[in-house]
């Protein structure tokens, strides 16, 4: 029996057993069993076979959006309306057959675009060249779903089982929970909160299904055992995502206003052009960047160049940006913004900088 049989067959199970307090045990330890198969598919193939087309792209820009979506839901027609790159567009599905990257220039930041091929069901498994695909999203910073407005939640549904099932966890955080395999000792159990979906049962089962028999385990939060086994695992990668629905001139005004109202969604048409602006400004928030202005002494500051940074960033980023010998020569700065309280403001080296904060930097 393959992995992927005996994936399908795990699924099946899980789907046939009831919840309760009785099977509990049953359905971790088969969900171990899943994620363990899973992570075995992902694995490369020992053989050496032919070698193909390279797929990824080099990282540039300030940072990395990936578009991830059915075969003509108009990811290409997105990223040649928002960039001025020009990637092939027409009505048949699989127009785009590998990786093309874009430039969308907006505040001052340069964010690179990546208009992957379309994704099929059951790509995780490699159809469609699905793994390359769903391998380029892991490295980017925000995810745009592309959604066909007319088709409802049913496309939104199977990209988020294909990308979970690689690892790939969308607009949500890594759980609070401390592990640490040891040689010996056994299994040392521990929370801070009172736990409901866990038990210290479930914890030793689904940790002998992986071979461990010795660990330290801390739950500083209410976890479930997917989320328990995914810090098991420890490879999965937790990323923002934008569902973007396109066509929604094609759609009730009813029907649009609902889409427009779900959580991280934005409504859009890109044949009329419609609220591509806002769909830059949530991107903007969702890759929480923000422009920091510097100034020389006695002179004005410099609008027309800016630095662009990490929401959170401290001045001694900013001096690292700037040039990696700054910081040693740092001697104090001065802020101007929303950061301070009065502008201009001395500052130190810890100070958290704001969104269009104006720097001037005194070195030693």
């Amino acid at each position: 029996m393959g992995i992927l049989d005996k994936i399908a067959e795990i699924e099946r199970e899980i789907s046939r057993t009831q919840k309760n307090k009785a099977t509990e045990y049953h359905l971790g330890l088969l969900k171990a069993k899943l994620a363990k198969y899973r992570a075995q598919l992902l694995e490369p193939s020992k053989t050496a076979g032919a070698k193909g087309e390279g797929f990824d792209v080099m990282k540039s820009g300030d940072a990395r959006v990936a578009l991830i979506g059915f075969p003509s839901v108009g990811k290409s027609t997105f990223l040649s309306l928002m960039t001025s790159t020009a990637s092939e567009a027409a009505s048949y599905e699989f127009t785009t057959l590998t990786c093309i990257p874009g430039v969308i220039e907006y505040k001052g930041a340069n964010i690179q675009l990546l208009d992957l091929p379309g994704i099929i069901e059951g790509a995780a498994q490699g159809k469609g060249r699905g793994r390359q695909v769903i391998a380029v999203a892991r490295t980017a910073d925000v995810v745009i779903m592309m959604l066909d407005a007319t088709k409802g939640g049913v496309q939104r549904d199977l990209l988020e089982k294909e990308l979970e099932s690689v690892g790939i966890r969308l607009n949500s955080k890594k759980p609070n929970i401390y592990f640490k395999p040891k040689k010996g000792g056994g299994l040392s159990f521990n929370s801070t909160v009172p736990l409901t979906m866990c038990s210290e049962k479930l914890v030793q089962l689904i940790l002998h299904e992986y071979k461990i028999f010795n660990a330290e385990v801390l739950f500083r939060e209410d976890s479930t055992p997917d989320e328990f086994i995914d810090v098991i695992v420890g490879n999965r990668v937790y990323m923002p995502c934008l569902y973007v629905y396109n066509k929604v001139d094609q759609i009730s005004i009813e029907e649009v206003n609902r889409l427009a109202h779900v959580p991280n969604s934005v409504v859009i048409s890109c044949g009329m052009k419609l609220n591509l602006d806002y769909l830059l400004e949530t991107l903007w928030d969702y890759l929480a960047l923000i422009c920091i202005f510097t100034k020389k002494r006695g002179e004005r500051p410099d609008f027309g160049d800016a630095i662009i940074m990490r929401r959170a960033a401290s001045v001694e980023h900013v001096c690292h940006r700037i040039h990696r010998t700054l910081a040693g020569q740092f001697k104090y700065a001065l802020v101007w913004g929303t950061s301070t309280k009065y502008s201009p403001q001395r500052v130190g080296l810890t100070h958290i900088m704001e969104h269009e904060d104006v720097i001037q930097i005194v070195k030693k």
